[in-house]
């Protein structure tokens, strides 16, 4: 790998330095989505809480305002919303002088509730890991985030249309030097979901998130997660894709991204899929 982290911590704790791990399949000038966001997510968990005891994330919202360039980042959290059970928290950022991304998340105190076994959540197991490892037969393989990934196939490929299921885990840390959270961990790969369950070429489309949206019932544990993903696209334009998360241990939760859909103009080929 070209380094050991997606980002390079420095001297001043809002400022970063992105990696080639963090570059996507468009061009190897912009991260893909998933290392930001977990990064987002990580300036929110640091933030210290208004809420009464121990919150966590419970909705994260990542929008995206423009390409995320490969190179100095910086960070901002604060709170939107303080409560004693509830909080919002914003935070942005920034690269190249301006802002690229910014997230809004809840947080919500947590506690312990004796809940009857009729109101407990009850949902399929995830599927078995499979024991080999993706192989890929197109570029899109050897791009930074990709290949900063452990990628094991249910179903489905980057390199095929249509739904995917999929267990992913970081080769490398977000942060040199530190131990990815859960929710760290699941927002570098809930971005991925678009380009999981794409049903184009994406040598001739666009299908393009504007924003990932991700809620949790519980809280990831372990470096192994899986995504079962599909996409829905509409003639007019629009699409949505939507993901079931799960660690080892069952479902936690689903991640939503709505879809900028329309032809894409004659020009160099991108490293994706090829339907």
């Amino acid at each position: 790998m070209p380094s050991d982290a997606f980002y390079l911590p420095t001297d001043d704790p809002d400022r970063f330095l992105a990696t080639p791990c963090t570059v996507g399949p468009w061009g190897n000038g912009a991260q893909h989505a998933g290392p930001p966001s977990a990064l987002l997510g990580r300036a929110i968990e640091r933030l210290p809480s208004t809420v009464t005891g121990p919150a966590r994330v419970v909705r994260l919202t990542v929008e995206i305002l423009g390409p995320v360039p490969v190179g100095e980042m910086r960070v901002h959290a604060e709170v939107a919303r303080a409560g004693r059970t509830v909080e919002l928290v914003e935070a942005e950022l920034s690269g190249d002088g301006r802002v690229v991304l910014r997230a809004r998340a809840w947080r919500i105190r947590r506690a312990d509730l004796d809940l009857p076994p009729a109101a407990r959540a009850a949902h399929p197991p995830a599927p078995p890991r499979p024991a080999d490892e993706a192989a890929f037969r197109t570029p899109f393989g050897q791009t930074g985030y990709i290949r900063a990934t452990e990628w094991r196939f249910v179903e489905g490929h980057f390199e095929a249309p249509g739904p995917a299921t999929v267990w992913a885990r970081q080769r490398v840390p977000l942060v040199a030097g530190e131990e990815p959270t859960g929710l760290q961990r699941l927002l570098v790969l809930a971005d991925s979901g678009n380009g999981l369950s794409g049903v184009l070429d994406a040598a001739d489309w666009w299908y393009i998130n504007t924003e990932l949206t991700v809620h949790l019932h519980r809280v990831p544990a372990g470096e192994w997660l899986c995504l079962r993903a599909a996409t829905t696209l509409d003639a007019s334009g629009v699409g949505l894709a939507e993901t079931e998360l799960y660690d080892e241990t069952g479902r936690v939760g689903r991640a939503a991204q709505a879809l900028f859909v329309g032809p894409r103009p004659a020009g160099p080929r991108p490293a994706g899929r090829s339907a």
